[in-house]
């Protein structure tokens, strides 16, 4: 089984931006280009799991999602990056427009985008981390057996304030990137 860094992507990776969707919008976060790239480096798996809720709600397609994806894996895989598998929820309990309106387990903190990675790409959840700017990334992971960062880009620094005592808080996705790769070091002597 292999190991795995899940990343949230709006917040995390990206700058965040209500209901992001055309490319001309996207901005990387500082340093998450070179913190994907690390991970790669560490042997890890890179699995971007994303809430789009937007696609319930009707402000833009699945199709627009897949596009900003494809853009996202370009400029990854050009700094030496590059990321495995992307999953998004485009659902919402209350909010969703026709047959995105439904109650699902795709949607974090629920598991099953986690899951289906899991099975999609032989993912061990004990080796494995989530990075997010919000609870319900590091709870899913956390609910799973990973090891949960919460980072306080995006909505983080609001979110820290409900974290728990034994939550891990840095200051971005870049910053963890570096943490990690100093501690996958000392334990590799």
């Amino acid at each position: 089984m292999r190991k795995c860094v899940f990343l949230d992507r709006d917040g995390n990776i990206n700058i965040e931006k209500d209901y992001l969707y055309k490319v001309e919008d996207f901005e990387f976060e500082p340093g998450a280009l070179e913190a994907i790239k690390i991970f790669k480096e560490l042997g890890y798996l890179v699995v971007v799991v994303t809430n789009q809720s937007g696609v319930a709600r009707g402000y833009y397609t699945e199709e627009d999602v897949q596009n900003l994806h494809s853009f996202l894996q370009k400029k990854s895989l050009e700094a030496g990056g590059g990321v495995d598998a992307f999953y998004y929820c485009p659902h919402h309990p209350e909010k969703g427009i026709g047959v995105y309106n439904k109650k699902c387990d795709c949607r974090k903190p629920g598991p099953g985008m986690f899951l289906e990675a899991k099975q999609d790409l032989d993912i061990d959840f004990n080796k494995s981390l989530v990075v997010g700017d919000k609870l319900s990334d590091v709870n899913a992971g956390e609910n799973l057996g990973m090891r949960g960062i919460l980072v306080r880009t995006g909505h983080g620094k609001k979110e820290e304030f409900k974290a728990g005592v034994t939550t891990e808080v840095y200051d971005s996705l870049y910053d963890f990137a570096l943490k990690f790769q100093e501690e996958q070091s000392q334990s590799s002597r």
